[in-house]
């Protein structure tokens, strides 16, 4: 198996019309989504095996989600059904540029209540890259088996991929989502993170203090503008402009940019570190793409999606 995707997976219920709120909202389309398990599609769409692991409730819409994770060709062996908690559920209203703002319904959802015991381990140890991101850091229970989860992948020798992904709402105090986001750069090789995630977290808009001893690699998206990775050392970031494309809804992008980082990272696992423009670049059709249809894991982009974009772009 090559990526491992553990966290949160769950129901987007995305406005139907741009520009409103959630209250004046005339009606909701329902997408699958997670920001872990958005990945772990996006990988699988691009051509590459992914797994899943994770929590939703014993219910139809965690169901729902596993019929729809493996009929992507994401395995999901190590997904667990809480048998009282239920899933969880978003709903996402859209601004006129596609920007989104959520409601999420999780008091607690099945997510939030996952245990050590309750993580595959053994769907972990046969990964090469361990992808994780912030929202179980948030709930006691979650935080432990998340902390369990990489802690194995790092025993195993998986690189480990990290998305500090920022929902302020969930977290009880900025202090504790800025404690929250910077426990997972203690694992990570590979750090995936946004140009206001940056700003949030070291008041700056410099990456250096996000820099930890094992840590590899660092790429900052800026939305449509693209994106900047940087390598341990070097003050200078290697800067590829984005894709124009007529962007619907954004939720998701940032996922679809993961699935494309690690798929060129598991294209040239020797030498990742000399591609990273051409890298960077596939990452970004990937998430712009991405933006072109409502919802996250229904607008993935298929590899022969991005190659196009890739040629005419």
């Amino acid at each position: 198996m090559s990526v491992i995707c553990f966290g949160e997976l769950l129901i987007d219920f995305v406005a139907l019309e741009n520009g409103v709120t959630v209250d004046r909202a005339s009606g909701f389309e329902k997408a699958p989504g997670g920001a872990p398990a958005n990945v772990a599609v996006g990988l699988a769409r691009l051509g590459h095996q992914s797994a899943f692991v994770g929590q939703v409730g014993d219910d139809p819409f965690g169901h729902y989600l596993a019929d729809v994770l493996r009929d992507e060709g994401v395995a999901v062996d190590g997904l667990r059904f809480h048998p009282d908690a239920r899933t969880a559920l978003a709903f996402v209203s859209l601004a006129d540029d596609g920007e989104r703002s959520f409601v999420f319904y999780r008091h607690p959802s099945a997510d939030m209540l996952m245990t050590p015991a309750d993580v595959a381990l053994a769907v972990i140890q046969r990964g090469k890259i361990f992808h994780f991101g912030s929202l179980t850091l948030i709930a006691p229970q979650s935080a432990s088996a998340t902390h369990h989860a990489v802690q194995t992948a790092r025993e195993s020798g998986l690189l480990i991929s990290y998305d500090p992904n920022l929902r302020l709402a969930l977290w009880d105090s900025d202090d504790h989502a800025r404690q929250g986001l910077l426990s997972g750069l203690e694992y990570a090789h590979i750090v995936k993170i946004s140009d206001e995630e940056v700003q949030f977290l070291t008041g700056t808009e410099s990456v250096r203090s996000l820099w930890r001893d094992q840590t590899q690699l660092i790429v900052v998206t800026h939305g449509r503008a693209g994106a900047t990775a940087y390598l341990k050392g070097h003050d200078a970031g290697v800067y590829v402009a984005g894709f124009n494309v007529d962007a619907m809804d954004t939720t998701g992008a940032g996922d679809g940019f993961v699935a494309g980082l690690l798929a060129g990272i598991l294209q040239h696992p020797a030498d990742y570190m000399d591609k990273l423009e051409t890298i960077v670049r596939y990452a970004n059709a990937c998430g712009a793409l991405t933006t072109t249809q409502r919802g996250a894991i229904p607008a993935l982009p298929t590899q022969q999606e991005v190659l196009g974009l890739l040629v005419g772009g």
